[in-house]
């Protein structure tokens, strides 16, 4: 290909793609540093219709807990109280951080002591009857520590992260952190997805690794404002000289725009197009692949924990008399703690994106709900049939999405057993309408913005970091070929 003719397709791409790099580079920085910008909040009535919440899409009633006469309703909203008939719906959130983002409820669980406590991504809370609310409650993590569930059994409490168990007996005013044992055969592996996720974000290093990829973003951000500076200003200079004007400083950013759009380019292509292509791998099509596809861990990722960031929801089985726990890698069971985890076989399909609902039904059934469909599994005669057709499912890890993408199930209204989707929500309970603006964490926006979801909805899924991934790919190496012949 001629010099020419890579330097219009960098030139007409780079313009064109200049806008979706920056909110690439501004989204991904923010969603590297999460704690940091937790409490921060957007209103969603700024953003597209279709993130208004409607029919409690969106997560936000992800199950429910009967509550004294109350129910309780709860998910990324934060909590909300009710009774069966669904006639109101009013606040309970008191005592609960103003950010969305610590308002995420995982789950809410009462003892047997009547002690009621939630979970949500950031911490554990305990609620106070005289008035007080949601107080928090410590648990030995690591900072960076994402909860993911809690359960209780007797006078036992168990809350889950996505590495560790941590462990408590009434009264619950300490909790012991818990290392599980490996599990039999285990190898240091990780899926090939988590890898490349890690190298994209610079997880993989530390904080260093997070700010080095931050300075990529930088580095393409200033690409990209040199790059339309160049292509701006030599216009308006054309202007000025035609008539009869000479501006010294545009003429002097012009000059520098090209020379600082090129030296940049060129000494960072290779950390450029690093960036650009670990992130097109990991959203469909190549995220699947990915994600089925186990590596051995690089000494990096190597842990001395074998349950590190795979544990996601856990339930004690009274019938089988042993606790179950979902992981990244499957289901498995153990009597207590200590023990080693056993894996089960022939078990429900789960999304990559972990499970939403776990829980029994009224035949002792265990209903498993993810963004792969919701199916209910038999533990008793080893059977695993689909929720909605009720025909056997194969025990295969599910798609990122299938036919209905579930995110939550209740049946303490009236209106009696439900699912809710996503995406579509539920009509079985109507969603006060007051609730439909609740605000969004910056954190979330940012994930919208950089899957491509905001501007695109679903669709960006599969579709647009695909095209997206390759356009940046071709501009940056369009823009390497440009001069590297003349």
């Amino acid at each position: 290909m001629k010099r020419q003719t890579w330097i219009k397709h960098h030139k007409w791409l780079g313009i064109a793609f200049c806008f979706f790099m920056l909110m690439f580079c501004v989204s991904g920085i923010i969603l590297n540093h999460r704690r940091i910008v937790s409490d921060i909040n957007v209103g969603r009535k700024w953003l597209p219709e279709r993130y208004l919440y409607s029919h409690w899409n969106g997560g936000l009633l992800r199950a429910s807990l009967p509550y004294s006469d109350r129910v309780l309703v709860y998910g990324t909203g934060g909590i909300w109280q009710s009774d069966s008939t669904a006639a109101f719906f009013s606040d309970f959130n008191k005592g609960l951080p103003a950010g969305a983002d610590y308002r995420q409820i995982r789950s809410i669980i009462e003892t047997k002591n009547h002690v009621l406590f939630a979970v949500s991504i950031f911490g554990l809370y305990r609620y106070a009857d005289d008035g007080a609310g949601w107080l928090p409650v410590k648990i030995p993590k690591e900072d960076d520590g994402l909860l993911t569930d809690i359960a209780c059994h007797g006078d036992t409490l168990i809350v889950a992260d996505r590495s560790f168990l941590y462990q408590s007996e009434a009264p619950y005013t300490s909790f012991k952190k818990i290392e599980l044992p490996a599990p039999d055969n285990y190898r240091e592996e990780v899926s090939l997805f988590r890898t490349i996720w890690t190298l994209h974000s610079g997880e993989l290093f530390g904080l260093p690794g997070r700010i080095i990829v931050d300075f990529i973003g930088i580095i393409l951000i200033l690409l990209c404002c040199t790059g339309l500076m160049f292509w701006v200003l030599p216009k308006y200079l054309r202007r000025k000289r035609g008539k009869g004007e000479y501006p010294l400083i545009a003429t002097w950013l012009t000059h520098m725009s090209f020379i600082w759009h090129d030296r940049i380019g060129r000494t960072t292509i290779v950390l450029t197009l690093f960036i650009s292509i670990t992130g097109w791998c990991l959203r469909p099509p190549m995220m699947i692949p990915l994600a089925q596809t186990k590596v051995p861990a690089l000494s990096l990722q190597g842990s001395p924990n074998p349950w590190h960031d795979k544990l996601r929801m856990i339930r004690y089985d009274d019938e089988a008399n042993d606790w179950l726990i979902s992981t990244s890698d499957g289901f498995y069971s153990f009597k207590t703690p200590e023990e080693t985890p056993v894996r089960i076989g022939h078990t429900p399909p789960v999304s990559v994106m972990g499970l939403n609902v776990f829980r029994k039904d009224d035949s002792g059934r265990w209903l498993c709900g993810s963004f792969s469909g919701m199916f209910i599994w038999d533990r008793q005669h080893n059977t695993v049939a689909d929720y909605f057709t009720g025909e056997p499912a194969d025990d295969n890890p599910g798609p990122p999405f299938g036919n209905k993408a579930i995110s939550g199930y209740s049946d303490d209204f009236e209106a009696g057993p439900f699912t809710i989707e996503y995406y579509n929500g539920t009509d079985a309970v109507v969603q006060p309408e007051e609730l439909s603006a609740l605000p969004m964490s910056l954190w979330s926006l940012a994930l919208e913005i950089h899957s491509g979801r905001i501007y695109m909805g679903i669709a960006a899924t599969y579709i647009f970091i695909f095209f997206a991934g390759i356009a940046a790919v071709w501009c940056l190496w369009s823009g390497w070929k440009s001069k590297r012949f003349s």
